[in-house]
């Protein structure tokens, strides 16, 4: 189970000392025993790997923030914890296994334009979840209704 590895994680993190992982881990953690309590019952994979992607997202909108406020080495700081916790998430899939999948997803749906849009991620997200960002998916998406 994903919480456990964190833990586990946290814990090695905190007996070699490194002090900037153990910080990200304690804080992504924190952020997990927080939807915890919203969601009212004990997390699943599922809801841990959402979680570290929405600490991920964070993560890059702060990254882009300070490069846009010139502060290259809080941005820095940024990436390198997104690179700590991409580690927790499943392989994500490539480009054109992403468009593959959004082809056959627009087919399943029988969606013709743009309009059905919301009908195709419908079908897409839960075969993708965990593996591919909300944009890539709809940008995939987009791209394979313009070509139906």
């Amino acid at each position: 189970m994903l919480l456990l590895r964190i833990d586990s994680e946290m814990k090695d993190a905190a007996r070699a000392r490194d002090a900037k992982r153990l910080t990200l881990l304690r804080a992504l953690k924190s952020a997990l025993k927080y939807r915890e309590i919203e969601k009212g019952a004990e997390l699943d994979d599922v809801a841990v790997i959402h979680c570290v992607q929405v600490q991920i997202k964070q993560r890059r909108d702060a990254a882009a923030q300070f490069t846009a406020g010139n502060r290259p080495e809080l941005a820095q700081n940024e990436l390198d914890e997104i690179a700590m916790l991409e580690k927790f998430l499943p392989q994500q899939l490539t480009d054109a296994e992403l468009d593959a999948m959004a082809v056959a997803a627009v087919a399943k749906a029988g969606v013709k334009d743009a309009k059905g849009m919301g009908a195709v991620m419908k079908v897409l997200q839960p075969e993708v979840a965990g593996r591919a960002e909300g944009r890539r998916v709809s940008d995939a998406v987009k791209k394979a209704l313009a070509t139906a």
